[in-house]
């Protein structure tokens, strides 16, 4: 108890001297905060949703390479966040990362490219459980499943996840630690099954690793990078640990190995689920040209109603997938709004009094969701000869988003470095040492690449939403935020050296009993 107590006070302290009180309720552990991160990667999810996707164009070998040649890329891209995250240990994460490695317009753009990705990545999860679970309720209540009615289950979900986010930090923590567990038990049954009950022999291992056949009309190599969303759609969200960071003991070790190891587990995790799935696929062509391949392949592989119980555990994953993703979405939005850089901040800043969490920014998450879905359906409505999907692009506008945000703080801390504002000494317990520069360069190419690829045809319509929206972001910032915007709180001093200095301030505050007395305002 005393040492909980410890960590408690100095938790209390690194958030005080980037000028905030304790709101939120720290009761976080660290398997808990790497669950959030693990259960948005969430493998049942994003693996298994853009199944199809990834088979359609890069074949069998999207799997055995592409999902290994995004895993690697992505753990330097996390190994970069995670030193930031140690560093700078706010709920801000990456936009108060960007406005004290530079300044506060750079954090500004951070935060809302990052709510764009947000949006997306909530909208494109629980999109997800709504094409798996409406066409398996539509064959126990007879009815067949359409647009309509993947949008009604859509919603039915996303209000699902809202009262719980609502009701209290601890139920959601608690489901939290249950999904990461959950995730690797459904793995676990799905690779045994494959293993022990298909119905036909799997196929040799070297099918994994077939390139060269895709059943789409592009080349191979360019349909092959196209198919590369699947792996790298999965593998978002995973800032969802220094989101939470204010509510995490010990949260400057934690939430960095959070960060860090949720993408480590998913890569091998994942890599053995899809291993298993496609070595037991026995018609490619047939499964890609499927409504919904991963539906297709276990049903061909399992059958009648043992494959349907194994399709609805998955859904249930990734049920959980989006309630995680609420609860980051939600943290991030009243940091922003804490520090007045949303219309309407006032509001969204505002924390329930009976449940400690901020219930209007976890509405405000789910109506944002719904309404980037809902424009999509009626795209497709008043078009239906649209060649893209829906889940394709709801999850490019979320990878580019997400992506370019987590690029941002990255690249300043580079720029930081160069200019000696950003030294050793700036450091957290959890850093890279000698290879951060190496680490950090080589995450800023693959996000460079990999946001290039995910816009391009026949995903141009994520592109030119992306656009639209980064549009709407220029003339807000000229026509108000440019003067209005008072920027963090964690920035007011952009340099690392009053940082350093509040930090020594509260040390000797701490010891000669005055204590700090910060409030929000402070």
């Amino acid at each position: 108890m005393s040492e909980h107590l410890h960590h408690h006070d100095k938790d209390k302290q690194d958030l005080n001297k980037f000028g905030y009180a304790q709101e939120l309720l720290r009761s976080m552990g660290g398997f808990s905060n790497f669950a959030i991160s693990f259960s948005i990667i969430s493998i049942l999810t994003g693996a298994v949703s853009l199944y199809g996707h990834g088979l359609t164009y890069g074949g069998p070998g999207m799997m055995g390479f592409g999902w290994p040649i995004v895993a690697l890329f992505v753990m330097f891209v996390a190994a970069a966040m995670a030193e930031l995250a140690s560093a700078i240990p706010t709920a801000g994460a990456l936009y108060h990362w960007a406005a004290i490695l530079k300044n506060k317009r750079w954090g500004w753009y951070t935060a809302w490219i990052n709510l764009i990705g947000q949006i997306g990545i909530v909208a494109g999860i629980d999109y997800s459980v709504a094409l798996f679970a409406d066409p398996l309720l539509g064959g126990v209540f007879g009815y067949t499943s359409n647009n309509t009615t993947v949008l009604i289950a859509f919603t039915v979900i996303l209000l699902t996840h809202g009262i719980l986010n609502h009701i209290g930090i601890r139920i959601v923590a608690k489901l939290n630690d249950f999904s990461a567990w959950y995730h690797i038990i459904i793995v676990a049954v799905l690779v045994v099954s494959l293993a022990f009950f298909t119905k036909n022999s799997l196929n040799s291992v070297d099918y994994l690793f077939k390139v060269g056949e895709t059943f789409s009309d592009k080349p191979y190599l360019f349909a092959f990078l196209i198919g590369l969303l699947q792996a790298q759609w999965t593998f978002t969200g995973y800032d969802a640990s220094a989101h939470t960071i204010e509510e995490t003991i010990n949260p400057r070790v934690r939430a960095p190995w959070g960060i860090f190891t949720s993408v480590a587990y998913s890569f091998a995790i994942g890599f053995l689920m899809l291993a298993f799935v496609t070595l037991s696929i026995k018609d490619a062509a047939a499964a890609a040209g499927s409504e919904n391949a991963f539906i297709y392949v276990i049903s061909q592989a399992l059958g009648g109603t043992f494959g349907s119980v194994v399709l609805w555990l998955v859904t249930a994953a990734m049920w959980f997938c989006g309630l995680s993703s609420i609860t980051s979405f939600s943290r991030m939005m009243y940091a922003f709004s804490r520090d007045k850089g949303m219309p309407f901040s006032g509001q969204w800043a505002q924390i329930s009094k009976k449940f400690r969490t901020p219930a209007k920014a976890i509405w405000l998450a789910i109506i944002l969701s719904f309404l980037l879905a809902f424009v999509d359906y009626i795209i497709k409505t008043v078009n239906p000869d649209a060649t893209y999907t829906t889940i394709a692009f709801l999850t490019a506008v979320s990878v580019v988003g997400l992506y370019v945000a987590y690029g941002i703080p990255i690249w300043l801390k580079l720029r930081a470095k160069a200019q000696g504002r950003f030294q050793e000494k700036h450091l957290g317990p959890w850093n890279l040492g000698k290879y951060s520069d190496f680490v950090s360069v080589v995450a800023l190419i693959w996000i460079v690449f990999i946001c290039i690829v995910m816009v391009i045809p026949p995903n141009e319509t994520a592109g030119y939403a992306l656009a639209a929206m980064l549009l709407l972001l220029v003339i807000m910032d000229v026509a108000y935020y440019k003067n209005h915007f008072p920027g963090p709180l964690a920035a007011l001093n952009t340099s690392m050296e009053d940082i350093l200095r509040r930090e020594r301030e509260l040390e000797q505050a701490g010891s000669s009993g005055t204590g700090s007395g910060l409030s929000q305002k402070a």
